[in-house]
């Protein structure tokens, strides 16, 4: 988030307030509002499956009620200071934005009737178990993890997209140095502790 952006016309920067980013409340809503408006689409599309407990779901007065409950609910969006600074964050981002749903390494026994992985239980300290699962409900889990075609885990979109990005952010760091130069129309800083 850059936190601001050049003016309409392109000859200023305007910054954003000093706590624009994430207001965990609107954010929270929004997310719920999209999230549950596209699960709508996917449904009446006849593109969503139910298994298991949730088969009665198919049925639309069942899925109807159930979009009705999860409106009336409010929903988190987890939204917190780093602890580090913006280096931890990349790291951090680097790390998430660039493996896979489970390492090799995580693999402990994969045959022909099961597939035996470690997955770590917070409950108990964080202590490491072992499940085994059958192929094909491995294989249902690790694609649960996986982005359909036509969708990027990174998107960059305004002066941060792909297109023309080394122009665009040479002229908001213009934008930028322009801001900060000194003005001499301006009246000194007043010491209030004088």
């Amino acid at each position: 988030m850059p936190g601001g952006g050049p003016s309409p016309d392109g000859t200023r920067w305007i910054a954003s307030r000093p706590n624009f980013f994430l207001a965990v409340k609107p954010l929270s809503r929004l997310f719920r509002w999209l999230f549950l408006k596209r699960l709508i689409g996917v449904f009446n599309a006849g593109a969503l499956r139910f298994f298991g407990d949730l088969a009665s779901l198919a049925e639309l007065d069942a899925f109807a009620g159930r979009i009705k409950a999860m409106q009336r609910v409010n929903w988190v969006a987890y939204a917190k200071r780093p602890f580090g600074g913006p280096a931890q964050v990349l790291a951090y981002l680097g790390r998430y934005t660039h493996r896979v749903a489970i390492a090799n390494s995580r693999l402990v026994a994969p045959d022909n009737d099961h597939v035996a992985f470690t997955w770590k239980d917070y409950r108990q300290d964080g202590a490491t178990k072992i499940m085994k699962l059958k192929p094909d409900e491995f294989i249902r889990r690790f694609l649960l993890h996986t982005l359909p075609d036509g969708f990027h885990r990174i998107r960059h979109f305004g002066f941060m997209a792909n297109r023309h990005r080394a122009a665009k952010l040479a002229f908001c760091r213009e934008l930028l140095d322009h801001e900060t130069a000194p003005n001499d129309s301006q009246p000194p800083p007043v010491d209030l502790e004088a």
